[in-house]
């Protein structure tokens, strides 16, 4: 078992959990509560797991995510600052988000692979603070079925 404390941010949206990783800025939050929000809209559950600090651990083949305990429950919410919500206490993560720069961002995702924790994940590499197209794009990811091995 690999664990580490990683700078990203991870939500339970359905059976199904996202970490998103960028730089401070990039809309991780942001793009976590829109998910969160979108899901919940469309009758989904839908849970922050983490913000801003996640605890990672390699568990059977698996990643879990889970809150760090101090900040368990808080979100930032961009022009207000951290805010208390509902959250779960862990969730296997099934796609990994980067948030990266407009250069960097592809404009068709292939199937790409990340490396945490030992373990590699489906990976979608979006534009950084373009929160209304990186929403879009995870919720058609997650319209997909799951593909034996992800995770």
């Amino acid at each position: 078992m690999r664990a580490g404390n990683i700078h990203a941010t991870a939500v339970l949206l359905g059976d199904r959990g996202i970490l998103v990783q960028g730089d401070s800025g990039s809309g991780k939050s942001t793009l976590a509560l829109t998910l969160v929000a979108e899901s919940t809209r469309a009758g989904r559950f839908a849970r922050l797991v983490a913000d801003d600090r996640v605890l990672i651990e390699a568990i059977r083949g698996r990643l879990v995510a889970r809150p760090l305990g101090s900040i368990a429950g808080l979100a930032e919410v961009h022009g207000l600052g951290p805010r208390g919500m509902e959250h779960e206490g862990a969730a296997v993560i099934d796609l990994v988000v980067r948030l990266v720069e407009k250069p960097s961002a592809p404009r068709f995702q292939e199937d790409r692979r990340i490396a945490l924790a030992g373990l590699s994940l489906p990976a979608l590499d979006l534009e950084a603070r373009n929160i209304a197209a990186s929403a879009a794009v995870v919720l058609a990811w997650l319209r997909q079925p799951p593909m034996s091995g992800d995770g």
